[in-house]
């Protein structure tokens, strides 16, 4: 691999420089600080530009490797490239004296506090089931989307009742981060993510709703969920 010198380093900073500096794409990008990842629909009404416009926008981003691409489905969303990229601008940002705006889901409460996800749980319950695997160091990634189980996250599962065994056995992807549409972050899916929601059913920690994909949370699941990951379900 050629080294990079320093008439180099200096050409590709203010070719990065340039792409964040037009005011539509610095407004995308400030939008994208909280770690949700958005639609381009929804980035051209931040950047107040029409969607043409904004498909232009997002290419350069893409291109400067300020952003990248994540398919769910039929549906594009874009998510800063990495911690390296959110640090410089929220070190600009600070020198901007900008505030923050947060990330408002419009998604009904009931489907964003749990659901299902083709066979596996979404919502805010299955992006806290997600972080904690996370934290705990449990889940190993090489492409940042599949995820293998380390050894202690397997046992632990099993203590919890999952048969990690079995969805390895399945064939299909055995765990991966899928993007949840209202958190906007990923939770767990794949067959690891499958065998969660099994255990959630049989547990009785969720009950399916009739008449939708919303799940609900019950009280043995707000109680046992403290004890178990450490965290409160709301």
């Amino acid at each position: 691999m050629a080294r990079m010198t320093t008439t180099d380093a200096d050409l590709r900073l203010a070719s990065l420089a340039a792409a964040i500096a037009e005011p539509a794409r610095a407004r995308m990008l400030c939008s994208l600080l909280d770690g949700h990842a958005r639609t381009a629909t929804e980035l051209a009404a931040v950047a107040e530009v029409a969607a043409s416009t904004a498909s232009v926008h997002l290419a350069r981003l893409c291109e400067q490797k300020l952003v990248d691409v994540l398919s769910q489905g039929r549906h594009r969303y874009f998510r800063l490239a990495g911690p390296e990229v959110a640090a410089v601008l929220e070190g600009l940002q600070v020198l901007a004296g900008a505030p923050q705006a947060s990330f408002q889901p419009s998604t009904p409460s009931r489907l964003r506090a749990a659901r299902t996800c083709y066979d596996h749980m979404a919502g805010a319950a299955g992006v806290a089931l997600h972080d904690h695997l996370q934290r705990r160091g449990w889940l190993l990634s090489s492409d940042g989307s599949s995820y293998e189980l380390t050894a202690d996250g397997a046992r632990s599962m099993e203590a919890w009742g999952v048969d990690v065994a079995a969805a390895r056995a399945r064939k299909r992807r055995f765990a991966c981060a899928c993007l949840d549409w209202s958190e906007r972050r990923p939770h767990l899916g794949g067959a690891l993510g499958a065998a969660w929601l099994d255990l959630s059913l049989r547990r009785g920690w969720v009950k399916p709703d009739l008449d939708s994909r919303a799940l609900s949370l019950t009280p043995k699941a707000r109680r046992e969920a403290q004890a178990l990951f450490g965290i409160a379900l709301s």
